[in-house]
């Protein structure tokens, strides 16, 4: 009997009397949670209102659940519309199976609403909630350790990870322990936060660079971890589809850091809504206002006549 140095939990779903509660939804919410309320205290310190991350969230994160599954049904169509597939497990989000380019993508689009309804800058929001979503992505992880889904190749490292016989792939039955990708991925996105923490704070990224960085980061220890992983899925030229995905993202992520520096030096003053002067470009702090637009008496910025 093979020797498991990292267990997997025996099921994924707790009972509390008749209401399920399922490991991998509940590390998605929790990461969520996580991710707002870091963006919120970078996005507070850099001058802006609290609330606003929340508000946006509420339109960032329907729209990347649905762009997430979306990518995850559309690249794995058979599980769902083969000869033995489900189509009604389509909606099966907890069971797993959430694509991180298209609920970024998809998210991106309900965060340029949420944008543009509170008037401020996208790429300012973005460089906010970039490392968040990094922790948000190690702790989601950890759902696919309880859903024993998504794991590597067979290992005899200290660190395998046990699979039930039930989980593991066909052929490889008598094979107890992987790589545990969900760790290594985990990990190495706690280190992207860590990494856009401090370049953000040392090299005062603005205009959307702090997420290109964690973009770039993040492929790339993906585009590893992918490597790994002996799960089913699409290949072009020896690689998987989110090998070729994370080579994209890495290259368009290095582009938009060196072209955004040189156009777009500085960071946003997000402290003032773009409808009353704030916009992209402007990099003035708050106190910077001409006279003539300030009070005077009391030294606060006059008020517009919108009648």
């Amino acid at each position: 009997m093979d020797l498991a140095y990292l267990p997997s939990p025996p099921t994924g779903v707790l009972h509390l009397g008749p209401v399920p509660l399922r490991a991998y939804a509940f590390c998605i919410i929790l990461g969520v949670f996580v991710a707002v309320w870091l963006g919120n205290r970078r996005w507070v310190a850099r001058g802006g209102d609290r609330g606003v991350i929340a508000d946006i969230t509420i339109w960032a994160v329907p729209f990347g659940l649905v762009g997430g599954r979306l990518y995850h049904v559309l690249t794995s169509p058979d599980a769902y519309f083969g000869n033995h597939g489900e189509p009604i497990r389509a909606l099966y989000v907890w069971e797993g199976g959430l694509g991180i380019w298209g609920a970024i993508a998809l998210g991106g689009v309900g965060a340029w609403i949420g944008c543009r309804r509170r008037r401020i800058p996208l790429p300012a929001f973005a460089d906010a909630i970039a490392p968040g979503i990094a922790v948000a992505q190690a702790i989601g992880r950890w759902g696919n350790w309880f859903n024993q889904e998504l794991y590597g190749r067979p290992t005899t490292l200290p660190w395998g990870l046990e699979i039930d016989r039930a989980h593991r792939p066909f052929g490889m039955l008598d094979i107890a322990t992987y790589h545990p990708t969900f760790l290594y991925e985990s990990l190495w996105d706690i280190g992207v936060a860590a990494l856009v923490l401090w370049a953000a704070r040392r090299f005062t990224l603005g205009h959307g660079r702090a997420f290109a960085l964690y973009a770039a980061a993040y492929t790339a220890g993906r585009f590893w971890t992918e490597y790994l992983r002996i799960d089913e899925a699409h290949t072009f030229f020896g690689l998987r589809l989110n090998d070729w995905t994370s080579v994209v993202v890495f290259l368009g992520a290095i582009a938009y850091l060196v072209v955004s520096a040189r156009r777009l030096p500085g960071i946003e003053d997000v402290s003032r809504p773009q409808s009353q002067g704030g916009t992209e470009k402007d990099d003035r702090p708050r106190n910077t206002m001409p006279t003539s637009d300030v009070d005077a008496s009391t030294g606060t910025p006059a008020r517009a006549n919108t009648d």
